[in-house]
């Protein structure tokens, strides 16, 4: 079992930056990779961003690639996500999620990898 909450969300202006936090607690942290995710209204849940166990290794969609950054802090059981250079179309709820399933620096990048989730955090960038 993982828990996990994120915090860090808000209301930014297109082009700032903000940084989401995920904490984790439960099962051992670092014997998970981590991803990111998100959902706008009327759309499908899709993936933004996943870092390996030991970190060595991270994947991002392309529409982030560039902009946004993917950290772990395997002592604190805590993931980031740096988001940078904000676009209005970057306004969804952004979760993170534990995949329990990966091998040591590998990742998987589709929901269905994810057997845990937090609760999400509300990012709106206005134009």
């Amino acid at each position: 079992q993982v828990q996990l909450v994120e915090s860090g969300g808000g209301l930014v202006q297109a082009g700032g930056s903000l940084r989401l936090s995920c904490a984790a607690s439960g099962r051992t942290f670092s014997g998970c990779a981590m991803g990111w995710f998100r959902q706008a209204p009327g759309k499908e849940r899709e993936f933004v961003a996943v870092i390996s166990m030991s970190g060595a290794r991270t994947n991002f969609a392309d529409s982030v690639k560039g902009r946004f950054a993917i950290s772990r802090d395997n002592a604190k059981n805590t993931v980031y996500l740096h988001m940078n250079r904000l676009k209005p179309d970057d306004t969804a709820v952004y979760y993170c999620a534990a995949d329990v399933s990966a091998y040591p620096d590998t990742y998987n990048t589709d929901t269905k990898s994810y057997r845990y989730w937090g609760q999400g955090t509300q990012v709106t960038v206005s134009s």
